[in-house]
């Protein structure tokens, strides 16, 4: 039967290399910005990512399918309205990212 601090240190080091591995994974995923920059826009001689446009564009296209969700009647009979809502927006988000900034 295996004692208690065997098992301890079996866990010890199964979770320093499940650790390396997320701290490898994040790395090749945030590694992937390109050398010109980020994508941004110059407004009222401030230049503003381009992310915060789609973002408050896909607010804004939540908010319209609330709207006309509530308008229709449709509010009464969708369940899970916030996830809905939200998914609206968020796929709103990255088409407008894909059409807009997509390279």
């Amino acid at each position: 039967m295996p004692t208690r601090v065997s098992l301890a240190s079996k866990m010890r080091a199964r979770l320093r290399t499940m650790s390396r591995i997320a701290l490898l994974y994040l790395a090749s995923i945030l590694g992937g910005c390109s050398a010109t920059g980020a994508p941004s826009f110059d407004l009222f001689g401030a230049f503003f990512p381009a992310w915060l446009l789609c973002g408050v564009i896909g607010i804004a296209a939540a908010g319209l399918a609330r709207v006309a969700f509530v308008g229709s009647g449709l509010a009464n009979a969708l369940p899970y309205q916030l996830a809905v809502c939200t998914a609206i927006g968020v796929s709103t988000a990255v088409m407008v990212w894909l059409v807009g900034f997509g390279r």
